[in-house]
């Protein structure tokens, strides 16, 4: 019994053992399987898109990077998967396994930025080194990773391709150099009829000409210093916005003071996109299109000028296209013409707000992910286009630059005025030490050989075509000068006057109980004659003047022929009654010249379609420098036959040849500029040597115009010997064709 008693414990024993080893067995087998379970949903979430957390939340918390692909995985995840007890943990969001085959359309996560950090510690400092380090080995840094980048965003431009998505970007900035284009003729174009508006002097006449390009100088450094700090896209957009604003503005005030401010600020806003559209367009460009596409871009400028050149002649002259509040407000047809040159400008705003930011700006300020996606987006939009929506995106690593930038704690407490002013200060000194760097000593050179030849480039050129016109203008003063017919000593009694009288000189007449009604007098001249028991009335004039005459008992009734027109004459009983409204007009304007100057421009505008073909087409085969040297040196030969146009129609043949030679050497210069700054700077660079650019257009426009009708030989020899000078110093330039963009 007690066998039997043994036996049953024993077996009780086994059996309650073999219950327990049964139960460790099958926890342990739970736990193996919850460990692959966890490690499975680790390696499917270990890629998902961290979009909001900073990358230096990596560093703070002793983060090293993974080594699968350079998806991004704390060590708190990798912690898991050595942890037999710890949870695996999901945020549930999509991706896939190495091994699995990704589709089109799948989300494949987003690449953590490769931004050179080491574990240990914040910007990769070990446990035994100093917490600061010299600004010179972070600016070796700095200067490495914009090396490594260079490279590795030429290699990822080769793999996004040419395709649609550049050219909808082409379009789109095209419009905003298009509006550049526009800007330039305005007021050349309005001026004829503003000066009738505003009763403007000549002085006033000159100031309106010169304060766009004025307005473009501060534009283009400012915002192409703001470029380079707050991004292409958004600075662009900026600038565009207040140009469309000031534009609109401007055809409606009435005031010559409203007029000019509004210009004034119109070429502020405008003065950006120059600089910005080319740095912009540039990014998105491989090494082997760069040269040809940048040049093809360039004829938006010559499309802004056939524009507005088009519009100015189907809408100025239609005076009809008017109205008018009393005598206070007046809205002619000049100001509709102002209000349509602004379309381009709203266009461009429209159509850029659908663009993305610059990738290469993105990556120069530390933002990867953004970048990334922006590069995923142009290489998908290109391959769908293509027909090969099935291809991939394969970039997992970027490159970014070390940020040198300095943190400000403003706090809480401060109010948003103080706020603002801090940001704005500290912008402010980062556009002025990314201006000081270009004069830094490994740029010195480079700016200042640049300087030169934007200077000579554009002193000659803003220059002649300026002077072109008002050669032209003065040619046909003179045309019209040799038609004028004299009339001495005639004698005219109860004769009536209702037709125009035009371009005539009468001396020493007499005129008794005569009438002058319901008519025009254009370039009337009546010298030393007598005026007796006259009548005026309902008289429009312009450029007539009385001088040394005698008025007795006449009457002036509704008439412009205001005693300031009546120049050492004598009224005796003379009476003036509602004298009209207006200005005295120093020059004849009428349909035909107004005709005559918008066939001009549009002329001078198309002539520069074939160089900008032949630019855009050999400009990565022979070369920036040869471009840029060899148009020089032929629109230098050109400017000798300057002193055979002694017509009208030579004056016009020689515009259209000296454009269509010079624009060559304006679209080199354009693609030099941006190839040869790096990324960080280079709009900052680009819009301080455009502001020189108008600088110089100032002061060429001003000597060469001082000329005009004195001599041909002082701006032939300006000219020739600034573009001779350009295209000497530009062969002592780097060339850039092949080369990566820095």
């Amino acid at each position: 019994m007690e066998d039997d008693g043994r036996y049953r414990d024993g077996r009780s024993d086994f059996i309650r053992g073999a219950k327990d080893i049964a139960k460790v067995a099958k926890k342990q087998v739970g736990k193996k399987m919850g460990r692959g379970a966890d490690k499975m949903a680790d390696e499917y979430t270990k890629r998902s898109y961290k979009r909001f957390e900073e990358e230096d939340d990596d560093d703070d918390y002793g983060g090293a990077p993974g080594n699968d692909a350079g998806y991004h995985r704390n060590d708190s995840r990798a912690a898991n998967d050595e942890d037999e007890d710890a949870a695996g943990h999901s945020d549930s969001t999509e991706g896939h396994d190495e091994d699995d085959e990704i589709y089109e359309g799948e989300y494949q996560g987003i690449p953590r930025a490769d931004s050179g950090g080491k574990p240990g510690g914040a910007d990769g400092l070990g446990a035994g080194q100093a917490p600061f380090r010299d600004l010179s080995a972070y600016e070796a840094e700095r200067r490495k990773d914009q090396e490594e980048l260079a490279q590795q965003y030429e290699t990822i431009l080769q793999e996004c391709g040419h395709g649609k998505f550049q050219w909808t970007l082409y379009f789109v900035l095209g419009l905003a150099l298009m509006a550049d284009g526009v800007e330039i003729f305005v007021v050349g174009f309005v001026l004829p009829s503003a000066e009738k508006d505003m009763c403007l002097s000549e002085p006033n006449k000159g100031m309106l000409g010169l304060i766009v390009y004025l307005g473009m100088m501060v534009g283009a450094f400012v915002w192409g210093g703001m470029a380079d700090r707050i991004g292409r896209r958004q600075t662009l957009l900026i600038s565009l916005s207040i140009n469309s604003v000031a534009a609109f503005f401007s055809s409606f005030v009435q005031g010559y003071s409203s007029f000019l401010f509004c210009r004034l600020a119109s070429g502020v806003g405008i003065g950006g996109s120059i600089p910005i559209v080319f740095s912009y367009y540039s990014e998105f460009l491989a090494q082997e299109k760069r040269g040809e596409h940048l040049s093809w871009l360039c004829m938006f400028w010559m499309i802004g000028g056939i524009y507005a050149s088009a519009m100015a002649w189907a809408i100025i002259p239609h005076y009809g296209w008017s109205f008018q509040m009393g005598s206070a407000y007046q809205f002619h047809s000049w100001r509709v013409f102002v209000l349509v040159c602004a379309l381009p400008s709203v266009a461009a705003i429209c159509a850029l707000t659908t663009m993305p930011e610059s990738p290469r700006f993105f990556l120069e300020n530390g933002k990867h992910d953004e970048a990334w996606m922006i590069l995923k987006q142009v290489h998908d939009t290109n391959m769908r286009a293509k027909g090969y929506p099935e291809r991939v995106f394969s970039v997992t690593t970027i490159k970014t630059v070390k940020q040198m930038d300095e943190l400000v704690d403003m706090g809480e407490s401060l109010a948003w005025h103080q706020k603002w002013r801090m940001k704005l200060s500290a912008l402010f000194h980062q556009v002025r030490g990314n201006f000081l760097a270009i004069f830094s000593p490994e740029y010195r050179r480079t700016t200042y050989m640049m300087m030169a030849v934007w200077f000579s480039m554009s002193f000659s050129y803003y220059g002649l075509t300026v002077w072109f016109p008002d050669m032209i203008k003065y040619l046909q003063k003179q045309e019209y000068s040799s038609r004028t017919k004299t009339f001495t000593q005639e004698r005219m009694e109860h004769v009536t006057f209702n037709f125009t009288l035009e371009n005539q000189v009468h001396k020493k007449g007499q005129y008794f109980n005569d009438k002058f009604m319901n008519l025009k007098m254009k370039s009337m001249v009546f010298e030393d004659s007598l005026f007796e028991e006259c009548y005026f009335e309902d008289i429009t004039s312009s450029n007539t003047f009385f001088k040394n005459c005698t008025f007795i008992a006449t009457l002036f009734y509704n008439t412009d022929l205001f005693k300031y027109r009546l120049i050492n004459s004598r009224l005796i009983n003379s009476t003036f009654l509602h004298n009209k409204e207006g200005c005295l007009l120093s020059d004849v304007s009428d349909d035909n010249n107004a005709y005559m100057v918008y066939f001009v421009s549009f002329l001078g505008t198309l002539a520069v379609l074939p160089g900008n073909i032949v630019s855009a087409l050999l400009m990565d085969k022979i070369g920036r420098l040869r471009m840029l040297a060899g148009s020089s040196v032929i629109s230098c030969v050109s400017c000798f036959f300057l002193s055979f146009g002694n017509s009208e129609s030579a004056m016009i043949a020689l515009l259209c040849l000296f454009g269509g030679i010079s624009i060559a050497s304006w679209n080199a210069l354009d693609v030099l500029t941006v190839e040869l700054y790096p990324s960080d700077k280079r709009c900052t660079a680009f819009g301080f040597l455009n502001a020189l650019c108008k600088l110089a257009a100032v002061l060429g426009i001003s000597i060469f115009t001082s000329f005009v009708g004195i001599t041909k030989a002082v701006p032939i020899l300006f000219a020739s010997g600034a573009l001779a000078a350009g295209s000497f110093l530009a062969l002592k330039l780097p060339e850039t064709r092949g080369q990566v963009l820095q």
